[in-house]
Parts: structure tokens; sequence; C-alpha cells
């Protein structure tokens, strides 16, 4: 997952819609279970180095969901699993990438998800620097691409955090590229977001049918790390494979000289063409006053192969997972159910979650909350209010008691790229911690992201957090206030007729 926070810090609480008393009897025993006797870092070293990465779709996917399934079982949870249709499934096979000209070395790439490989064939040609980014930047190279891999545009600006410190020039560079990258975006209305999409989901048929023989993507990371994506609802029948940030600045110097980088790949994939189910892990400490309403702990189980999914999101799930728990050892006895959901399909674009707000759709007023934990292994440290700012003086009393473990800070700020913004539609308030960093943007998709990185501090205290935060919000008098209902856009699964579609 990606987020994005907004600055402005809340520094008093603005009276909540309806003000509430927060019962914070009990929280010192599952405090106890989830700093003192944690499990946490046993679980997510099995997780990450028995089950390994979680591909949707793979073997190991299924593993996983039913080894947590386990797990919360002999913490004492009822827990299931919830199918829903993922789309077609797609195997990562062997790819080689090769620079032929101006000289002759190994390139490392590794396929792009949801991709067609080579079929056995060895696929030589020039690169060619292009922006395909709109439909209008298309038709000006779409002549261009017949016989070439391409590079679908400017190199991502990329900063050594090892390098000298950024200038006044350098920032401005920065900020001049997110904003031109931002533009295509403006328009936010639903007409428009779904033209673009349908134009994401038509772009890779139109290369294959203007001859092109593949793309080269920029990992967009310092030091040769990659980020991997793809999706089910982007599906491209020609091959394309990240390869490192250097590679691909490499190439655009070259091409920028009037030299024509020349290369050679040959990928392996399989694709499949018909939908498949995946599941969602799904458990609960029933509530003893009101078992109707619902307090939702989630986060996502499924990651990218590259690495082992620790970072993104194991932690986050084994998190959820420890403090179901303690919760459970503590003895409370939540007057609300407190669920538990360790979502698959999320890389893919929330597709899990989207499955699971749908399907609960007619449940969605009495979801009291849904917390998410998905930005890395650093301690949380506080809550960004997704737009709701008649909570945050509710969430400067719910956070109050974990002022010790700092992580009682409240921001009004809208995150995106995880599962909570599945719910909002539905009217009922979402949110996804706060975190500190501790290196996950290079871990975030990556051949890096392994359990070397997990911090066994920081994940005992988020496990405390997220378990305390929880037994608040189920024992309050009320249910919070819902948010906005706004429709529900469908992602598009087609090409555009008229496309040529050649399989």
């Amino acid at each position: 997952m990606r987020f994005l926070g907004c600055l402005l810090l809340l520094t008093s609480a603005p009276p909540l819609a309806a003000q509430s008393t927060v019962d914070t009897a009990g929280i010192g025993a599952v405090m106890d279970q989830a700093l003192n006797r944690s499990e946490v870092m046993q679980n997510l070293e099995y997780l990450a180095d028995n089950i390994g990465p979680r591909l949707s779709t793979s073997p190991a996917m299924r593993r996983a969901n039913d080894w947590t399934a386990g797990r919360f079982t002999a913490y004492g949870l009822t827990a299931h699993l919830e199918s829903y249709e993922f789309g077609v499934p797609w195997t990562r096979g062997t790819a080689t990438l090769r620079i032929t000209a101006p000289f002759n070395r190994e390139i490392t790439a590794h396929s792009w998800a949801w991709t067609e490989g080579s079929r056995g064939k060895t696929v030589a040609g020039p690169v060619v620097l292009t922006d395909v980014s709109t439909p209008e930047s298309l038709a000006v190279y779409k002549d261009k691409v017949k016989g070439a891999w391409i590079l679908p545009r400017a190199p991502f600006l990329v900063w050594n955090p090892d390098g000298p410190a950024q200038t006044p020039e350098d920032s401005l560079r920065f900020e001049e590229q997110r904003k031109l990258r931002n533009a295509a975006f403006a328009d936010t209305s639903a007409p428009a977001v779904m033209k673009r999409r349908q134009y994401q989901l038509d772009l890779p048929y139109i290369l294959k049918s203007a001859g092109a023989l593949g793309t080269l993507i920029d990992g967009s990371k310092e030091h040769a790390l990659m980020t991997m994506s793809g999706s089910p609802t982007r599906v491209a029948p020609l091959p394309s494979m990240v390869i490192a940030h250097e590679d691909y600045t490499l190439f655009t110097r070259l091409i920028g000289k009037g030299v024509t980088p020349r290369v050679e790949g040959k990928v392996e994939n399989t694709l499949g063409h018909s939908p498949v189910q995946q599941w969602n892990t799904v458990a609960e400490i029933e509530g003893t006053q009101k078992p109707g309403e619902v307090v939702i702990l989630g986060a996502h189980l499924d990651s990218w192969d590259l690495g082992t999914g620790t970072t993104d999101n194991g932690t986050g799930s084994m998190v959820v997972l420890e403090a179901a728990r303690a919760l459970a050892r503590s003895g409370v006895k939540p007057k609300r159910t407190i669920r538990f959901i360790l979502f698959s399909g999320e890389e893919e674009g929330l597709l899990g979650s989207r499955a699971y707000a749908e399907s609960h759709a007619k449940e969605a007023d009495s979801i009291q909350a849904v917390l998410v934990l998905d930005n890395g292994t650093g301690a949380v440290t506080g809550q960004a209010l997704q737009g709701r700012t008649d909570l945050a003086g509710l969430w400067h009393q719910l956070l109050a008691p974990l002022a010790s473990l700092k992580a009682d800070s409240v921001r009004d700020a809208n995150k995106n790229g995880t599962d909570h913004l599945s719910f909002l539609p539905y009217g009922v308030p979402g949110f996804n911690f706060d975190q500190i960093s501790r290196g996950y943007d290079h871990t975030h998709h990556s051949q890096t992201d392994t359990y070397d990185h997990a911090v066994e501090g920081d994940l005992k205290q988020a496990s405390a957090v997220m378990a305390v935060t929880a037994l608040e919000l189920a024992n309050l008098p009320e249910l919070l206030p819902r948010g906005p209902k706004t429709p529900v856009q469908p992602m598009p699964t087609k090409p555009s007729p008229g496309v040529a579609v050649r399989r």
C-alpha cells in the first residue's frame, strides 16, 4: 500500500458531535498482555519465513488464510474464511533481460504482475522513451513503438538519502514533478476517474496492437530496489518488466544523447482466463451487550513476492492477530463485538476489503468503526482523522491512555491506499493509524521486504494501541455518527469496444 497524509496537527480538540466518555476499564490488563506477554514476533517469523510471500491466488496465500484462522481459534476466538470473486489468477515465471547496445551486460528485471510473458521467445529490439500517460500523449508516440521496448514515461526523481542534502532548487524540481504527475488526476469526478481507469486498462492492448515488444518500468527507488505492482483489473497482454531506477535513467540518458539502447528479454508467466475465488480471514470476540454492533480491526494478509511481505503487511496482520490474543487472554468482556479481518487482494486494488464491505453493506450502520494498520513495522504515533474532524475530541480521549507509548497525536489528514477506504462509501468511520516510517519507503513492494526489518518493540506497542482503542470503541455508550454515503464506483475489467485484443 501507499499513503498520503496532510500536515495539519490538531493541537486542540473540537467538541464531539455527541459527547462521549471513554471507558478505560480493563486496558491495563490488555496492555500487559500486548507489551509483556507478546507472541507477535514468533507469529510474524513463521508467517514470513515459513509461509513466505503471499501473492493473491498463490497456494501460499491460502496457507496463510488457514494458518491465521487456526491461530485465532487457538486464542479462543471464533474464526472462518469468507470467499469472494477475485479475478483471473497469475503465476510468476522466470524473467531475463540484457542490454546488448551500446554495451553488453545483464539487467536485473522482474515481471510486472498480471502481465503476459514472451511465449517462450527471446524478444529483442531498441528502447524508446515515450509518454503514454494520457490518450493525448499516446497519440504522439503511437507510431514510434513498433518493434520496440518502451519506457512509458520520464524517470522518477529519486533522491539518494546518503548523498548531499537537498537544495531549495532540488526541492522545487521534486515539487514540480509531483504537480506534473498529479495534473492528470486533477479531475476527481466519477466520470473522469472511470475514464482514467478505462484508459489504463486499454493502454497495453493498444500498445500491443501498435507492435510494441513490451514495457520497462522504473523501479523508482535507489540502490536497485524495485517497486512491484499489478492487478487482474489491469491485465497486460505483452511483457512488462520493472527494472532498477539506475538502469532506467541510463536508458533515458543514452536516448537523450542520440544513442539508441537495445535490449533482449524473455519472460515466462502464466496468466489465467477464468476468475477464481480468494478469501478473507475473519475472527471475532462476541460482545456481551450489543453483539450486533461491531468494531473492526483490519490489515491485509496478502503481499508482493519479491521479498516475504513482512512490513507490507505481515507486520500489520500479526499486530491484528496479537491484538486479538491480548484482548482474549486479558479476560476483558467488550460490550460490542470486536471483529478481526485479514484481507487478501489489497495489493491488487483493495479487492478483498471492497468485496467484504459490499457483501456486508446492510450491516454498515452497525459497524462502530474500522481501524487498519498498514504503514510498515513502525510504532503507532497516533491517528489520522480521514476527514472526520467531528471525531477529533473523541480520538484525543481514546488515545490519552496511550500517551506513555507516544501514540496520542491526532491529525486532520486523509490517508490513501489501504483497506479502510473500502468502508467509507457506506458511511462507516474508517481510519488508518499513523506510524513511524522505519525505512518503509525502501521495503515497500521491494525485494528487501523481509523479517530482518521488523522492529519488535514497535510491533508490541502497535498491538497495545490497536487492542486498547478497539476495546474503548466497543464500550462507548453510543455508535459514532455516520459519515457521508457515496455511490461505489465499479472497476472496469474489460478493454473498451474497438480496442484490439490479441491473445
